[in-house]
């Protein structure tokens, strides 16, 4: 006698089909390999700036002219064996380990954030689509409650107020309280169209409780459209720590991040524009590359999502 299967234990053909559709797509190709060099970069900071020889907090007046304004000697603000990307105007302080322990506080702040919302929002999605009824309705109303906020403003009120607080964590919990209602959507509607499939009749008719159907049954049939939309998110969770450290309300110094030093090379672009290029591009590559490769996931993972 034949069983029922949900389609994701069916094999692993769809996972199969998707990981050889993103090897034809050279630009996720590119993309990957740009996160894995970012991503390796963050863990291995401490080791990489001490191969360069400098911390991120060293000051080398040395390297500076202070009779320029504090501009860096030689070209390309500084470029030298010494100090492979020169160094910041004034302090003299190392670019390149300024840029390497940016990039661990960046993607910390990031991941950790996308982390807190991707769990949020799934499991609020899910617990709104199965359940239904009062349920749907408290979460429905909570979603549209968090979405209504002008939450760029709230999140530069709540920066500004606190004081005194590790303001990486702070900075984590803020940007992921106002980014799950997204994805919560995403999942409450797949979880809809999932929940009365014959599996999970099968399963509820086999005795199964509601939470071994909404791990073993549900969990599975929405985890494609997840890791889509997740990937997704992780730009969107980079521009938005490094707009609020620009802004001056997020990371402080000493502590390194791409977008506070953004916000310090604009008074130099002009006389200094190696400060202000290196972090911005890594900035818009780290952003362009996960954007890519969360464009193609959602196609392949969730090709009903990306039509919408």
């Amino acid at each position: 006698m034949s069983t029922i299967s949900p389609p994701s234990r069916a094999g692993s053909g769809p996972w199969r089909l998707a990981r050889a559709e993103l090897r034809r797509r050279p630009s996720v190709k590119v993309s990957l390999v740009v996160v894995t060099l970012f991503a390796v970069m963050a863990v291995a900071a401490p080791l990489l700036s001490a191969l360069g020889g400098w911390g991120p907090e060293e000051f080398d007046k040395s390297a500076v002219d202070p009779y320029l304004g504090g501009l860096p000697i030689g070209p390309l603000g500084g470029v030298s064996a010494e100090h492979w990307l020169g160094v910041e105007p004034v302090t003299g302080r190392d670019l390149f380990a300024r840029v390497v322990h940016g990039a661990q506080v960046s993607l910390l702040i990031a991941f950790a954030a996308t982390a807190i919302v991707v769990a949020a929002g799934t499991a609020a999605g899910i617990a709104a689509g199965y359940f239904g009824g009062r349920t749907d309705s408290a979460l429905s109303r909570l979603m549209d409650l968090t979405m209504s906020f002008p939450s760029l403003i709230f999140m530069i009120a709540m920066m500004s107020v606190a004081r005194d607080v590790n303001r990486i964590l702070l900075m984590t919990l803020v940007i992921g309280l106002f980014g799950w209602p997204g994805i919560a959507r995403v999942v409450r509607g797949q979880t809809l169209s999932l929940k009365h499939r014959e599996y999970v009749d099968a399963a509820r008719v086999g005795g199964s409780g509601p939470w071994r159907i909404l791990t073993r049954e549900i969990l599975p049939g929405v985890a494609g459209p997840v890791i889509a939309y997740t990937t997704l998110i992780v730009p969107g969770m980079i521009a938005t720590e490094a707009a609020l450290s620009y802004l001056g309300v997020g990371v402080r110094p000493p502590t390194p991040s791409w977008g506070q030093m953004i916000a310090e090379s604009v008074a130099f672009y002009d006389t200094d524009p190696t400060y202000f290029v290196v972090p911005s591009l890594c900035l818009f590559l780290t952003v362009l590359s996960f954007t890519l490769l969360g464009d193609a996931l959602r196609d392949i993972l969730d090709p009903r999502g990306s039509r919408t």
